[in-house]
């Protein structure tokens, strides 16, 4: 079966931040996996947009290139490991070596980031590239460890997009990343080939 044909439009572009955790929003800067990939996570300014969007703004000066390449190894890794556990497959130890690399910096030490004048920072706390990583890695690794949350791991049902994304608890499963991206447009292609499949009838 011929898989459809997408247009790049500048959504399918835009960097997603609603698969559920952060491990799987960095998966998701790597769209239309199983057809065209589609890279949304292409150079330094996108890292730190992606860094900010899921809580974790960097410090001025950790976007770069090497930082860059380290989120995307981070990511082919993660996705790995998830997709082997969905498909209830031996996990790739190389993937997982990847991930637990990532996760090996200790934990942020908690601390009172004051501004210049004495008084309490405003605004999110500001990391290295490696803290933001490590955090994500952990993330990934409590994704397949922990029972409650590896069993709500879904792919979506859209054959071009097949997001990974991680189902609300208690809320009846869902098929789609977005009803509004995917669902409603699967809807529409399974509409019109109902369609023309009458006029053939």
């Amino acid at each position: 079966m011929t898989q459809p044909r997408v247009r790049v439009t500048a959504q399918l572009k835009d960097l997603r931040f609603d698969a559920g955790s952060r491990a799987l929003d960095l998966v998701a800067t790597l769209g239309r996996r199983p057809t065209a990939a589609i890279e949304r996570l292409g150079d330094t300014t996108r890292l730190d947009a992606w860094a900010t969007g899921v809580g974790l703004p960097l410090l001025p000066g950790e976007a770069t290139a090497a930082a860059l390449a380290d989120a995307q190894r981070l990511r082919e890794a993660v996705f790995r490991v998830v997709t082997d556990v969905m498909a209830d497959a031996p996990v790739d130890p190389a993937a997982a070596a990847t991930v637990e690399d990532c996760a090996a910096p200790g934990p942020e030490l908690a601390s009172l980031e004051l501004a210049a004048d004495g008084r309490l920072a405003s605004g999110p706390r500001l990391r290295t590239s490696a803290q933001v990583l490590a955090t994500v890695a952990r993330d990934a690794i409590d994704l397949v460890t922990d029972p409650a949350r590896r069993t709500r791991l879904r792919a979506c049902d859209s054959p071009v997009c097949r997001m990974l994304f991680l189902d609300t608890p208690g809320a009846r499963p869902r098929r789609w990343c977005s009803m509004r991206r995917c669902g409603n447009s699967s809807k529409a292609a399974a509409f019109r080939e109902r369609a023309v499949s009458t006029v053939e009838a």
